[in-house]
């Protein structure tokens, strides 16, 4: 009895830690992807998942076009298809876009077949509707596998995660939680995830982030950091 118990405790114990690789932004378990530069380095990339969203991409372009600073904009498929206006806008406005595939399901429960129709998908949209083919992926909720990352790679992406969580996806927040986890994680050379749609819905309210992202630019430039978008900061590594 008591063996088994042992037994037990230590299979739970290994799909914990097995779980817990497949969500950490920062576990190279499964396969390598970019996270961010050495800290302390003068630098940091925004970047934002789940759009397009009107209106909120579009603020959010109007915020960053002020402070003179590029992004990274990870853009589900579906939403591409509904508002490629704001999928071209972004483009237009020099900022950087890559992949969060069509519908964003959760891959750690997707076959092979599945993980690269979610991604051909994608990228046939974001070029036919930008002229860009995107380089970066990014997974649904950091999800991956030693598969989908098998599966990204021979597609000729880059996997890219981040380190400084924001957590603005959740109902209650504010410019202000926002700012208190950007200030606790934050110390150069930082990817920091934030949304500037929901993934389930167009018309998500993100004032919250666009608000952040003000506050984060202006705390930041004033200490002399530069913002650059994933690929260059890729160039730094």
């Amino acid at each position: 009895m008591r063996k088994s118990v042992i037994v037990g405790a230590g299979v739970a114990g290994l799909a914990t830690w097995a779980a817990y690789q497949c969500y950490s932004p920062r576990s190279q378990v499964w396969g390598r992807t970019f996270f961010g530069l050495d800290r302390f380095t003068p630098l940091m990339a925004l970047t934002y998942d789940d759009g397009p969203n009107d209106p909120w991409t579009l603020r959010l372009l109007e915020v960053l076009e002020q402070h003179a600073v590029k992004a990274t904009f990870f853009l589900i498929g579906r939403f591409v298809e509904q508002k490629p206006e704001i999928a071209r806008a972004i483009v237009a406005a020099g900022h950087e876009v890559g992949i969060h595939t069509w519908d964003h399901p959760n891959l750690i429960f997707a076959t092979p077949a599945e993980v690269r129709s979610q991604i051909e998908r994608t990228r046939k949209v974001i070029f036919e509707t930008t002229g860009v083919e995107p380089m970066l992926f990014r997974p649904p909720f950091g999800a991956r596998t030693p598969i989908t990352l098998s599966v990204v790679r021979r597609l000729g992406l880059t996997p890219v995660m981040w380190n400084v969580t924001c957590r603005d996806w959740e109902r209650k927040t504010s410019p202000q939680s926002i700012m208190k986890l950007v200030a606790r994680q934050a110390c150069g050379g930082d990817i920091i995830l934030l949304h500037d749609g929901h993934h389930r819905r167009m018309g998500a309210d993100r004032s919250a982030s666009v608000e952040a992202t003000k506050q984060i630019i202006r705390k930041y430039k004033d200490r002399d950091y530069r913002f650059l978008t994933i690929s260059e900061m890729m160039r730094q590594a």
